[in-house]
C-alpha cells in the first residue's frame, strides 16, 4: 500500500484537499527530512500523524513506522498538491466540515489501514463455525464480519454457512470495514481465480469462473453474495447501528492495532451487540482473558459472550 515516488508538483498558493484516490498503489518509499526523499518529513510530522490516525481510527502507530507512513501518505500529497506533510496535514485539520473535508479525511485513514486477507485464513475457525452453525441450525442467524477488507472473509462465512445448512441457509452477514476502498473491492466480489485458500472443490461450487477477457478470474455466485451485506463502520464510533444482535462476531486481528485502553472500549461495545452464548472469533495472536466478565475462553482464540 505504499506509493511510487514520482516528481513533485508546485505547491499551490493555498493548501487544499484533493476530492478523490484511486487506490493505493504498492512500490518503495522513504521517510524522514534530508534523505534524498520527495516530501518534508520530519519526526514532527510523523507525531501529528500519530495522533491524528489514534483520533479518527484508534489505530496505534509505534515509533518504527516513519517509512510506512512515508510511504503510503506520499500519493495523497501529489494528488492534492501538496510539497510537505506539514502542509498536507495542516490543510487536513484546517477543512471545514462537510463531503469533501470528510472525503479526505476518509482517503488519510485508508491510506494508513493494513489490509491481509484470504479465503479461509486461520481454517480452524471455519471448521468450529461449521459446526457452531449446525448446532444453532433451526433459526434465522446474524454474524458480523467487522474487518471485511477486500471481502474474502465475508465470503469464506457465506461457504461455510452454505456447506453447513445447505443453499438457503437463513444467515445474515454485515460486512465491515473503515477502508472504503476495500469495502469496493469486496462488493465486486471478483478476484483472482488462483486466489489463496479455496480448493479446486469449493472453486467449483461457490464461483463462477471468467472467460474470454475475464479468463484467470472468477466471481463469487450471487446466491452467496446476497447473503452479505456490506458497511462502512468505525470501531471508535460511540454508537454501532448494526441492527439485531449477532449470534456470531468475526474480529480477527483487528484489536493487534489498538492500545489496551481502546481494545476495552471496543470489546465492550461488541459486547453489547451480541447475543448471550454467541461466539466471538479473534485473531491467533490476540488474547482477551482478562476480560472474562465480557467473554470466557470456549476454544482456540474463540470466545462465548457471557
Amino acid at each position: 500500500m505504499s506509493a511510487v515516488l514520482s516528481v513533485a508538483r508546485a505547491e499551490p498558493a493555498r493548501p487544499r484537499l484533493g476530492d478523490t484516490d484511486r487506490g493505493n498503489s504498492n512500490g518503495n518509499g522513504g521517510g524522514g527530512a534530508g534523505t534524498g526523499t520527495e516530501f518534508s518529513f520530519d519526526a514532527r510530522d510523523f507525531e501529528r500523524v500519530r495522533s491524528l490516525i489514534y483520533q479518527r481510527a484508534g489505530i496505534s502507530l509505534h515509533a518504527g513506522k516513519q517509512a510506512m507512513v512515508y510511504s503510503r501518505l506520499s500519493r495523497r500529497l501529489r494528488e492534492t498538491q501538496h510539497r510537505s506533510f506539514a502542509s498536507y496535514l495542516s490543510a487536513l485539520e484546517q477543512a471545514a466540515s462537510g463531503p469533501q473535508a470528510e472525503r479526505e479525511w476518509q482517503e488519510f485513514v485508508n491510506c494508513l489501514t493494513t489490509n491481509l486477507t484470504s479465503f479461509f485464513r486461520e481454517e480452524h475457525h471455519f471448521t468450529a463455525l461449521l459446526d457452531e452453525l449446525k448446532a444453532r441450525a433451526g433459526r434465522p442467524l446474524r454474524i458480523w464480519c467487522n474487518a471485511a477488507s477486500t471481502g474474502e472473509e465475508p465470503y469464506t462465512l457465506a461457504m461455510t454457512a452454505v456447506e453447513a445448512l445447505g443453499a438457503n441457509a437463513p444467515v445474515k452477514i454485515i460486512a465491515s470495514d473503515i477502508d472504503t476502498k476495500v469495502l469496493d473491492t469486496a462488493a465486486r466480489a471478483v478476484y483472482p481465480a488462483d486466489s489463496r485458500g479455496l480448493s479446486p472443490e469449493r472453486l467449483r461450487r461457490h464461483c463462477l469462473r471468467g472467460t474470454g477477457a475475464n479468463a484467470g478470474k472468477m466471481r463469487i455466485k450471487p446466491e452467496l453474495a446476497k447473503m452479505i451485506e456490506f458497511r462502512v463502520v468505525n470501531l471508535m464510533d460511540a454508537h454501532w447501528s448494526l441492527g439485531e444482535p449477532f449470534d456470531i462476531v468475526f474480529c480477527r486481528n483487528v484489536m493487534i492495532y489498538f492500545d489496551a485502553a481502546t481494545q476495552r472500549r471496543v470489546l465492550a461495545q461488541i459486547h453489547t451487540v451480541t447475543r448471550p452464548g454467541g461466539l466471538l472469533f479473534v485473531g491467533h495472536s490476540e488474547n482477551f482473558t482478562d476480560s472474562r466478565q465480557l467473554f470466557r475462553l470456549r476454544g482456540k482464540t474463540i470466545y462465548e459472550r457471557v
